[in-house]
């Protein structure tokens, strides 16, 4: 397999070419947000200097013209899952607004009750947890959450033994945000299938990292955000299967989302724009678009083997500190190392480190129960990119390794 050009890649991102606190900037901060090439900066300059319009609602050629490339997005983003249909891709201001769509329109739709159950996972980010339990709070439903062993992988025995007549819908991510953790949804998914659950995957972590095939994997909703994938913040996608998104209720009103309206009632548009009210974020979608092509001309099995060398360059180096203990020590993990220095805090850690222009995530990452449940408050997370090279790996290790000698 080719490996990628870092020194090529690199000259794409010009937000890279710069300097933290007089040290060349070293980005490790990619689980967060993922910088964007120019590419993706120029589809969106090239939106607003020559086809800003308001889409789908006027007959004049820049409305045209943005409604033809907003909807080649959508073409673009089905392709890349392996959509069966293109209105089968929803845009959303990102993964949480996604899950949000779903919790709000099963809550409405009455599918599930006061004698019903949900599935998540203890790897959850909040934004998979929270919208479940504003879903059981309306409908009475009962969370169950799949425990975590201690390297950080899900117990499947355990999963397999909340399953029952019951659950309605698991909802899980594809990867740990915190861990790397790459939950095996090839077993997760038809297991909850055969019990008649829907299943919704949270691919916020994947999609940078992966090929994703939704026909594939036989889920019903997946989810991801454009700023993970060298796109914009403020959109997402969720993708889910025709069917259930006919049988689902529209969760915001407005125009767009609308056939007809008088004062009495109203009728509701066709997929996709039932679940899109308004007027949407058209250049963050063609950005998107523009992202989602930057990352296929590199190669996605490409981008996963440079990621996975970064991983384990640094994995190894770490384990070589005193006193360090990681967290997330699964076989198969994404471009994450998560870990603490006993003895110091993982916040002045990462504030030392900064000063010396690298560029981290410290603290509980937006998943307080998983943290509670190492017993930990926190941790320092680096996390890779097509564009990190082997040299700014070292580099974050030196600083480390300065910083536990300052703190120590």
């Amino acid at each position: 397999m080719p490996s990628l050009d870092t020194t090529s890649i690199r000259k794409d991102f010009p937000i890279l070419q710069q300097e933290i606190n007089g040290s060349a900037l070293v980005y490790l901060d990619n689980a967060a947000t993922s910088q964007s090439p120019q590419q993706v900066i120029d589809a969106s300059v090239d939106y607003y200097s020559r086809i800003n319009a308001n889409i789908h609602r006027a007959a004049h050629t820049l409305a045209r013209k943005a409604t033809e490339a907003h909807e080649a997005a959508r073409s673009t983003v089905a392709s890349h899952l392996n959509a069966k249909h293109e209105h089968e891709v929803i845009f959303t201001s990102g993964t949480t607004d996604a899950i949000n769509l779903v919790s709000n329109t099963l809550a409405l739709s009455g599918k599930i009750s006061a004698s019903d159950s949900v599935i998540i996972s203890g790897l959850e980010h909040h934004s998979n947890i929270v919208p479940w339990q504003m879903l059981c709070q309306v409908t009475g439903a009962k969370l169950k959450v799949i425990p975590v062993l201690d390297d950080g992988t899900l117990d499947l025995e355990a999963y397999h033994q909340l399953l029952d007549s019951s659950v309605k819908l698991v909802a899980l991510n594809h990867v740990s945000n915190a861990l790397g953790t790459i939950n095996p949804i090839e077993e997760i998914i038809p297991a909850a299938k055969k019990h008649g659950a829907l299943v919704l995957i949270d691919g916020a972590q994947s999609t940078p990292h992966m090929k994703v095939d939704v026909q594939a994997l036989g889920c019903d909703f997946y989810a991801f955000s454009g700023h993970k994938v060298y796109g914009p913040t403020g959109i997402g996608i969720l993708y889910g299967r025709e069917d259930i998104l006919n049988e689902l209720p529209p969760w915001r009103g407005g125009g767009e989302m609308i056939k007809e309206v008088t004062y009495e009632t109203s009728t509701y548009n066709d997929l996709p724009f039932k679940f899109e009210a308004g007027t949407p974020d058209i250049e963050g979608a063609i950005a998107l678009a523009a992202a989602i092509d930057y990352m296929n001309s590199l190669g996605m099995d490409n981008i996963a083997a440079h990621e996975k060398r970064l991983q384990e360059r640094a994995t190894a180096a770490l384990s070589q500190i005193e006193n360090i203990e990681f967290y997330g020590t699964a076989a198969n993990k994404a471009a994450v190392v998560s870990f603490l220095i006993k003895g110091i805090h993982h916040y002045d850690l990462g504030t030392l480190i900064d000063q010396m222009g690298i560029a981290v995530r410290t603290g509980h990452h937006c998943c307080q129960p998983l943290m509670a449940r190492f017993g930990i408050t926190g941790t320092v997370r680096a996390s890779f990119a097509a564009y990190n090279t082997e040299e700014e790996v070292d580099l974050f290790i030196a600083a480390v390794k300065k910083a536990v000698l300052m703190l120590s």
